[in-house]
């Protein structure tokens, strides 16, 4: 069975890109764990909070992957021997939380406060970007690019 895809329109070029970005966002972890927020600050700002109660700062890992915000936690088993639990609820559990981000988009800060990390995301004003393409006569010509033409000063 073939997928059908809004990108397929022949008045969306170049968008395939995107459409591995939703499969990719799609596919992410259905484990709720941990919980977290997506707060929108103003126009060009996100903030996102993550409940991460437990871990500490050495123990969390922020990244960004082609596009993908990655959020990394692995607390360390600590051996005490001293301690005895009548009941252990709280587990060192590791996780792995991605949020796939819009092209452009920044982490601008990470903030871990009384077990939330919060995460911000800036997207940058872009430059308005105007070109004028020279339109040349001649015969129609195959999908080939052009060389340019390079100057012999010898």
């Amino acid at each position: 069975m073939s997928r059908l895809s809004v990108f397929n329109s022949p008045l969306l070029l170049g968008f395939d890109h995107l459409e591995r970005m939703l499969s990719t966002a799609t596919k992410g972890s259905s484990d709720g764990y941990p919980p977290y927020n997506i707060e929108h600050c103003d126009d060009r700002t996100l903030r996102i909070t993550l409940a991460v109660a437990g871990f500490a700062a050495h123990d969390l890992e922020i990244t960004v992957e082609d596009n993908q915000l990655v959020i990394r936690g692995r607390q360390q088993d600590e051996e005490d021997d001293a301690r005895v639990y009548l009941h252990r609820g709280i587990a060192a559990r590791q996780f792995q939380r991605k949020f796939v981000l819009a092209e452009g988009m920044e982490v601008s800060s990470a903030l871990l406060d009384n077990g939330l990390l919060n995460i911000d995301l800036v997207r940058p004003i872009p430059e308005k970007v105007v070109k004028t393409i020279e339109i040349r006569n001649g015969a129609t010509h195959n999908c080939q690019i052009q060389p340019k033409e390079q100057s012999n000063d010898s």
